[in-house]
């Protein structure tokens, strides 16, 4: 059975400050329904490209497939506190090159400075255990405080970095992933939708 991830895109929701509100208005045009949508790259469940913070041409389009599909490791760090720590990821990973991290934040619909975030060190394990692709349920992969030094770092390593996943139907373990963009030509980043499958109906 998949399993959705991903947040709810409707009118309001968890923005990042300084973000664009997601804005949604239904016309009714008599034989069919049409609606305008507002919305940033950022909006709901998202992916960084290299180009957010890079300002290079690898825009979100241009990202591999394979970074964005395949198998994958959930980590449980509910009960973590503030920044994320080298320590509490590494070797949890298994050789595994795709993670998503659990924390307090999933199921929560308002924005708070002290979301769980990775420490610059806590990234760097990251990269240099070889991961393509990480992702958090948290509205930033980095804290609230952050200088850009754990985008920089995870991004200029060719690292795909997914925000704001919903998380709270999904328990530590491995799982396939699906994680799309919109095909958005030359822009540096886009809302996506995100599927889980338990490995363990593929017999791993």
């Amino acid at each position: 059975m998949w399993i959705d991830a991903t947040r709810d895109l409707a009118n309001g929701g968890v923005v990042y400050p300084g973000d664009y509100v997601p804005k949604f208005n239904q016309e009714d045009h008599g034989k069919y329904l049409l609606t305008e949508v507002a919305m940033s790259t950022h909006s709901g469940t998202h992916i960084d490209a290299p180009s957010h913070y890079l300002k290079n041409d690898m825009s979100v389009d241009k990202i591999p497939f394979s970074r964005l599909i395949g198998r994958c490791r959930v980590i449980d760090l509910s009960d973590a506190a503030g920044e994320i720590g080298a320590g509490d990821l590494s070797l949890r990973h298994d050789g595994v090159a795709k993670i998503l991290i659990k924390t307090s934040f999933s199921g929560k619909n308002s924005f708070s400075e002290d979301y769980p975030a990775l420490s610059p060190d806590a990234a760097r394990v990251l990269t240099e255990q070889g991961i393509e692709c990480v992702g958090i349920d948290s509205p930033s992969i980095e804290s609230f405080t952050g200088t850009g030094d754990v985008h920089r770092e995870l991004l200029g390593k060719g690292v795909v970095i997914i925000e704001l996943l919903d998380m709270s139907a999904v328990r530590e373990g491995y799982y396939e992933m699906i994680a799309l963009p919109l095909r958005l030509t030359g822009l540096d980043g886009s809302p996506c939708r995100v599927i889980l499958k338990p490995a363990e109906e593929e017999g791993r």
